[in-house]
């Protein structure tokens, strides 16, 4: 009969090989995370406090981009308007995702190709939808507006007119993104346990109370998760908008990355559009942080 100490002995080889191994495995993906996310970070942060294009060696200015950047209408404008998408794409595109995963979550002969059709915008390039909707937005041949006038109505010019172009992007952005969220939310649908639903039934609960009182509470997991992600990728939005508008007319549609890079590539300026890219940094570290700390509760288990 074996002691501890001997059946410690004998297995430790083998939980130190094992040990290795794992270490081994999580060395590429580490330095990869600190070339290609760390070091970049950090140069940033460095070239923020610089004076550097692509022609010059960076000059040390100190916080001069910062007081510019605080003091640039533009950025201000760029900041609003990405505000108001976020503020737009992401409740909405959550209700509705989370609205199709309800109604996809039916045991229907040919329910797949439903979900397939919803998941397609997805996979599809920003590129290419983007070029798609710029067809679909033209003012004269446009189908967005011949819908529209066979109910009577006056079409509009979508990318053209200030007062639009940001709600015409934001539509596209909902549009592509919903098959995402849709799909996460219809595979947390599928893990809510069935005899929930089955015991509300007796206690007499019609469809609306099983969907506030059983449903929603199971989805918090899921729904935090969508919550964050979306929040980042709103504030990152860049490809429909240089796409489709090219941050106009105006400055109607341009947005914190849109600015970044224009700064950075198109007039050279790699310190100030690094200093653009350190606030965006703190503003969605910020958000990220505070949804944390006011839905963790919900999520503890996580």
């Amino acid at each position: 009969m074996t002691t501890n100490l001997e059946r410690k002995n004998k297995i430790g080889p083998v939980a130190r090989d094992q040990r290795r191994t794992g270490m081994m495995f999580l060395l590429v993906p580490m330095l990869l995370f600190l070339v290609f996310s760390v070091y970049p970070m950090l140069y940033a942060a460095y070239l923020s406090l610089t004076s550097f294009s692509f022609t010059q060696s960076p000059t040390f200015i100190g916080l001069a981009n910062f007081k510019r950047l605080f003091d640039d209408g533009v950025f201000h404008i760029a900041f609003v308007n990405t505000l108001i998408y976020s503020l737009g794409v992401v409740p909405i595109g959550m209700a509705l995702s989370l609205l199709l995963a309800v109604l996809l979550n039916q045991k229907v002969r040919g329910i797949t190709i439903f979900r397939v059709a919803f998941y397609l915008p997805v996979v599809t390039s920003t590129v290419a939808s983007g070029m798609i909707w710029l067809w679909m937005y033209a003012p004269d041949t446009g189908l967005v507006n011949r819908f529209i006038e066979a109910f009577g109505l006056h079409g509009q010019r979508w990318l053209i007119d200030p007062n639009l172009a940001l709600g015409a992007v934001m539509f596209v952005a909902v549009w592509k993104n919903l098959g995402y969220t849709m799909t996460i939310f219809l595979a947390a649908l599928q893990g809510v346990p069935v005899h929930l639903y089955e015991a509300a039934e007796i206690d007499g609960a019609n469809a609306w109370n099983k969907f506030w009182v059983i449903t929603v509470p199971l989805l918090r997991p899921a729904t935090f998760f969508i919550f964050v992600t979306s929040i980042i990728s709103s504030f990152q939005v860049f490809g429909s908008v240089f796409v489709m508008t090219h941050g106009g007319p105006g400055y109607a549609t341009t947005t914190i990355v849109h600015q970044i890079y224009l700064n950075a590539f198109r007039y050279l300026r790699m310190g100030y559009a690094s200093a653009e890219a350190l606030v965006l940094f703190v503003v969605i570290f910020s958000l990220a942080l505070i949804n944390w700390r006011f839905l963790r509760s919900d999520v503890e288990y996580w």
